[in-house]
């Protein structure tokens, strides 16, 4: 039996898949990395904010 199949098609083995198209296929992982760049970057930003406040004149 002859192969049909074009050099470039991928079977229904992961192992084949590129790494980027098995990453973005995850939806799980997506979220997950989608909410903690998001923590990240705010809580990053807010304790910069705070650090980089001048002190307050009291009356």
């Amino acid at each position: 039996m002859s192969s049909d199949r074009t050099p470039d098609a991928y079977d229904n083995d992961p192992a084949k898949e590129p790494l980027g198209q098995r990453l973005y296929d995850n939806w799980l992982l997506l979220m997950i990395a989608g909410i903690v760049i998001m923590g990240v970057i705010y809580t990053g930003w807010g304790l910069w904010e705070i650090t980089s406040m001048p002190t307050a004149e009291l009356p």
